[in-house]
């Protein structure tokens, strides 16, 4: 296996996708790279509060020189963070790493493969009570503090057998090739005390957005807002993309976006271009309104993950005001968001690295699987449509899971 500094690639990312173990490693695949990493060599220290978030470069800095000084010769740091900076991170100096190239499959493998034959569902919320958040959070829209928030909700699927990560995993990855596939271990993260562990628990998932990367002094951030579902009818499909492209709903709420990440990187960057609207890009289940924000650094000390705290939480993933939207996340979502529409990646130790939006994706743990998604709520949303987007987004891991659209779950979910 490569070590630290090798200066060879592994022979195919297809094969450190299958090296994959769930509960020893993290996997990260993005359009440039794939790192699989493995062993822990040391943990950045947990803090709470809002100064442990604060402070989290400066610990993750301090482990990595650490590292360096024990003889790792290029360590790097990999993890997640929560939606909550607040909370503990969970951020690893691993023992070794391998790199790869882009993930691509040949056309006979580029297939998904049923994970489990049968799931047992609950939503949480209900349907009918995640509408009535969306309206509440009307309500509070047209009182004129609120711009955005975004509501999410879950899918707590339970299946016959544990869960095998590492299939759901590939199949993610088939459909991925453009994005972030990613499972970060979560076993020394938050722990929940008050449950009995099941097996190893991971944070599991496909996303379409950058949070932010950083490559010498170029950076680059690439937000997402404004969505609409895929269709399997080509015509259709277009009719919903170009319907996308000019729906004034969703461009408002992407320029709330676009403004807000524009606003947090300038004071790091000597230069920033914004393009003056959107583009569209799609996965195998969304079309999304897209705008990629380049810059160069006044400062190459500055670190990805620097870059990624200053930036988090976008409103893409939160809303604005961002800690008002935040408490009324609190307030009406019945659930805590732990590791969802937070962060997931990695940064060495010249502070080059990349970090993704933790969305479209899971936790795993024993025979569960706790999926993720959520809808940005602004003047002009339709309850009815919020829900039915993310339905729309739980189709990522559904169809990773071998179900879609002829082949339910048992459980109720309209």
């Amino acid at each position: 296996m490569l070590k630290y500094g090798d200066a060879a690639l592994a022979a195919s990312a297809a094969k450190l996708l299958e090296q994959y173990r769930a509960g020893a490693s993290f996997y990260f695949a993005s359009p440039e790279r794939t790192l699989l990493a493995q062993g822990v060599w040391a943990r950045v220290p947990e803090r709470e509060g809002e100064d442990g978030s604060l402070r989290l470069p400066e610990r993750t800095a301090a482990v990595l020189s650490a590292a360096a000084q024990a003889g790792h010769a290029a360590p790097l740091v990999v993890g997640a963070i929560p939606f909550d900076p607040a909370k503990p991170a969970q951020l690893i100096v691993p023992n070794e790493v391998q790199w790869a190239g882009p993930l691509s499959f040949d056309d006979g493998l580029l297939k998904e493969r049923p994970a489990a034959s049968a799931w047992e569902m609950q939503p949480i919320p209900a349907p009918e009570a995640y509408m009535d958040g969306v309206n509440e959070a009307l309500a509070l829209l047209g009182q004129g503090a609120l711009q955005k928030v975004v509501l999410s909700r879950t899918l707590l699927m339970t299946a016959p057998e544990p869960v095998d990560v590492r299939h759901i995993l590939r199949n993610l990855a088939c459909h991925n090739t453009h994005g972030y596939t990613f499972a970060v271990d979560l076993a020394g993260g938050e722990d929940r005390a008050s449950e009995v562990r099941t097996g190893p628990r991971t944070l599991i998932g496909a996303s379409p957005e950058l949070l932010v990367s950083k490559k010498g002094l170029r950076v680059t951030a690439n937000p997402l807002a404004g969505s609409a579902a895929r269709s399997d009818d080509p015509n259709e499909d277009r009719r919903r993309a170009d319907a996308l492209l000019v729906s004034e709903k969703d461009r408002h709420e992407h320029k709330v976006v676009i403004d807000a990440v524009a606003a947090a990187l300038r004071p790091y960057c000597r230069s920033l271009h914004v393009p003056d609207g959107p583009s569209l890009v799609r996965t195998k289940t969304m079309w999304h309104l897209s705008t990629r924000i380049t810059g160069e650094l006044a400062d190459p000390a500055v670190s990805s993950l620097e870059l990624a705290m200053a930036l988090h939480p976008t409103p893409a993933i939160c809303g604005t005001p961002t800690d008002l939207a935040r408490s009324v996340i609190a307030d009406i979502e019945p659930f805590d968001r732990q590791y969802y529409t937070g962060a997931v990646g990695w940064s060495d130790a010249n502070g080059d690295g990349e970090w993704a939006v933790t969305i479209r994706c899971a936790e795993a743990e024993g025979r569960t699987l706790r999926l993720f998604a959520g809808a940005g709520i602004v003047a002009g949303s339709d309850a009815a449509a919020e829900l039915a987007e993310t339905s729309a987004k739980f189709r990522t891991l559904l169809l990773a899971m071998g179900l879609d659209q002829e082949q339910r779950p048992t459980g109720k979910e309209e």
